[in-house]
């Protein structure tokens, strides 16, 4: 039996308004903002939300001697065109060289790695 079930998934990042910005252009929804926190609403699955951290240092991918801390699956019709759209957003590339493969690794505005999948 468990204990909890899943709230939701919250980012570490230097500004929240503006990382909730990113993940309302990816996803879709709203972003909902409260002192140094924001929700994104609206939108189905987990919730995500964004905190204020100061000090953020953002995650390394791929380093085997610095921890990548957790990425995002996000599932796509059609990768190409989702990687023009997360580019245009602000993502930057990791790793999206094999264009066989299906999935490529992106980093949100503060660094935190994601993956487009084909699906």
């Amino acid at each position: 039996m468990a204990v909890a079930k899943l709230g939701s998934v919250v980012l570490d990042c230097p500004d929240p308004v503006a990382l909730a910005g990113f993940y309302v252009g990816l996803l879709g929804g709203r972003a909902e903002r409260h002192e140094d926190w924001v929700d994104l609403a609206g939108v189905t699955g987990t919730p995500l939300a964004f905190q204020a951290a100061p000090g953020f240092v953002p995650p390394q991918w791929p380093r085997p001697d610095a921890s990548q801390q957790f990425h995002l699956d996000l599932t796509v019709p059609d990768l190409d065109a989702a990687e023009k759209e997360v580019l245009a957003l602000g993502a930057t590339v990791l790793d999206a060289e094999d264009r066989e493969r299906t999935f490529r690794v992106y980093a949100d505005p503060a660094g935190h790695p994601f993956c487009l999948c084909a699906g």
